[in-house]
């Protein structure tokens, strides 16, 4: 479909979507960027920092789960709002919190709202995307990162210029709520009972079939379960990947090459460059050549640049290898919760929530596989795991699939 003929509502509520998507990438570096501060305020130590990080994690698990019914019964225009505003409020509360609990407290709830805003968000995006008939999901989490590197830069420059970290938070927190109160009414309305365009003739067929014939419903349910399953596999694998390069790129750089912080440092920035960029590019690349093609062979790259960072022993060969996995992973989650979002039932939101968790645990997993692995090899070594991992992907590729009418 032409993007001339495309209903300006649609183009309307796309825009919509991705400050949607930027201002929770924006809420959630904020956060990041004052970790610092709000230690030393709160005076918790490194470790118990880490439980509350998993903490939070657990709390926005538990978000996405109950996000997903709730947008498959209420729409996810109105559980975006929600929890948009949960997130926008609860991204105060490490600023006033000024000990552990209260600051436990704080990051449940900021967790919940993010968990829950991951979820909705991404259910909207799908519905904005079959509007548009053409693939724009990556674009969407592309504006994701740009909102978090937004986010880090004007959190920097609140703490260069000296301002108290509630500060910086209360104006994150009511600049959130302002823009979800601009941005709701703009998002498409309760779609989540729209059939998708790839399934509707095989849901026709089975609304005319006689209610007593109740197996080719209980197949084609076992069928979706399994569909289920197997993308969040590949979102788990995808995203700890991921984890690993986000907690481990720097270290990896530094131990093997034995070069200064700063150089280090740029392994994560290759992979964060080519990731964001990448995400901007895979929905052309999916509209030309599918979405299989796009996990396929972008982790094939991925895979080819973990070889190189395991077997190189020079500092741009080695970066290369991260931005090389950078741009391999860069659309294979897009793909993943576009296929989640469009597999012909009702609970579109549900089964996106059952993927998005998985992966999520696949995101903390990877990090810890790493740590343990360390204890037994080096941890160049060690970076084997993802490589297996993305290895699978590849494989299991054809699980992105569109249904077949």
């Amino acid at each position: 479909m032409a993007t001339t003929t495309i209903d300006p509502r649609i183009r309307i509520a796309r825009a919509a979507v991705f400050v949607v998507f930027a201002l929770n990438g924006f809420l959630l570096a904020m956060w990041v960027v004052h970790i610092p501060a709000i230690t030393d305020r709160t005076g918790i130590a490194h470790s118990t920092l880490g439980m509350f990080i998993l903490m939070l994690a657990g709390a926005g698990i538990v978000g996405m789960r109950i996000a997903g019914p709730l947008a498959d019964r209420l729409g996810s225009r109105t559980v975006v709002g929600a929890a948009a505003t949960i997130t926008s409020v609860a991204v105060l509360g490490p600023g006033l919190a000024t000990g552990p609990v209260t600051l436990a407290i704080a990051l449940a709830c900021f967790g919940f709202g993010s968990g829950a805003l991951d979820v909705s968000m991404n259910t909207q995006a799908v519905h904005v995307e079959r509007a548009y008939r053409r693939p724009i999901m990556s674009a969407f989490h592309a504006l994701f990162s740009g909102g978090g590197f937004l986010g880090s830069l004007l959190g920097a420059a609140a703490q260069g210029a000296g301002w108290d970290v509630r500060l910086t938070l209360s104006l994150a927190a009511v600049a959130g709520v302002l823009i979800t109160a601009a941005l709701v009414p703009r998002l498409l309305g309760d779609t989540g009972s729209e059939t998708p365009p790839d399934t509707a003739e095989s849901d026709s067929a089975e609304a005319v079939r006689p209610t007593t014939d109740t197996t080719p419903a209980r197949t084609a349910e076992q069928n979706r379960s399994r569909k289920v399953l197997a993308l969040a596999a590949i979102a788990f694998a995808l995203l700890l990947t991921e984890g690993v390069a986000a907690d481990w790129s720097a270290l990896q750089v530094r131990d093997h090459l034995d070069v200064d912080d700063a150089t280090a440092a740029l392994a994560f920035g290759a992979f964060s460059f080519t990731m964001t960029a990448g995400r901007f590019a895979a929905d052309r690349l999916s509209g030309a050549f599918g979405r299989v093609a796009v996990v396929r062979y972008g982790t094939l790259i991925a895979a080819l640049g973990l070889v190189l960072i395991m077997t190189s022993g020079w500092v741009p060969l080695t970066l290369l290898g991260w931005a090389m996995c950078g741009l391999g992973l860069s659309g294979g989650i897009p793909q993943i919760f576009t296929a989640a979002g469009n597999l012909g039932s009702a609970t579109a939101a549900t089964d996106m929530s059952r993927v998005f968790s998985l992966g999520y645990l696949g995101l903390l997993a990877g990090p810890s596989i790493i740590g343990w692995l360390t204890a037994l090899v080096p941890l160049t070594t060690a970076m084997v795991a993802p490589l297996i991992a993305v290895l699978l992907c590849s494989w299991q590729a054809g699980a992105v699939r569109p249904q077949s009418k």
